[in-house]
């Protein structure tokens, strides 16, 4: 990927797990150790990304990473700031106003409400609309637009830091 990335003229700037791995990196620190020395061991100055408060940041930052908290804007959280499994009815979140609610919220007050009701300490520095989600282009338009509406600067991700 990133051979491919790079004769287009544009190198990586962060890993982000997929699906299940990312799933369970959240959790499970000796996995989360696993990414972080992988992605350390081939290029340090990529950011990596995950759910506020998981092993995976944590890992990140002990393996000497930059990371980025990340917050779902289309999906519904469970009381243990996991991801409510797509099984789950509501866990795909298709309201755009219920969207830009909890990403507002996330990334003003650092909360989001969990599927029990309950309130999650969850501050977020990017958040992620999925590609898969009914609509998700128009839902990103919309989404971004209601951000920049109500005062949030929306810009593209600086990953990589200067090069000493």
């Amino acid at each position: 990927l990133a051979a491919i990335a790079a004769a287009e003229g544009e190198p990586l700037g962060h890993v982000k797990a997929h699906g299940a791995l990312y799933n369970m990196a959240a959790r499970e620190r000796p996995l989360a150790d696993a990414i972080a020395r992988a992605v350390r061991a081939f290029d340090r100055s990529l950011v990596l990304f995950g759910l506020p408060g998981s092993e995976l940041l944590t890992a990140g930052e002990a393996a000497g990473l930059r990371v980025v908290s990340e917050g779902f804007a289309d999906r519904a959280y469970l009381p243990d700031g996991s991801l409510a499994p797509r099984t789950v009815p509501g866990s795909v979140i298709h309201d755009p106003e219920e969207v830009l609610r909890r990403s507002l919220r996330m990334v003003t007050d650092g909360q989001v409400t969990a599927t029990d009701g309950s309130t999650l300490t969850f501050p977020v520095q990017t958040l992620c609309v999925h590609g898969d989600t009914a609509g998700a282009a128009e839902l990103t338009r919309l989404l971004r637009a209601g951000l920049e509406q109500r005062g949030v600067a929306v810009r593209a991700f600086a990953p990589r830091l200067e090069r000493a």
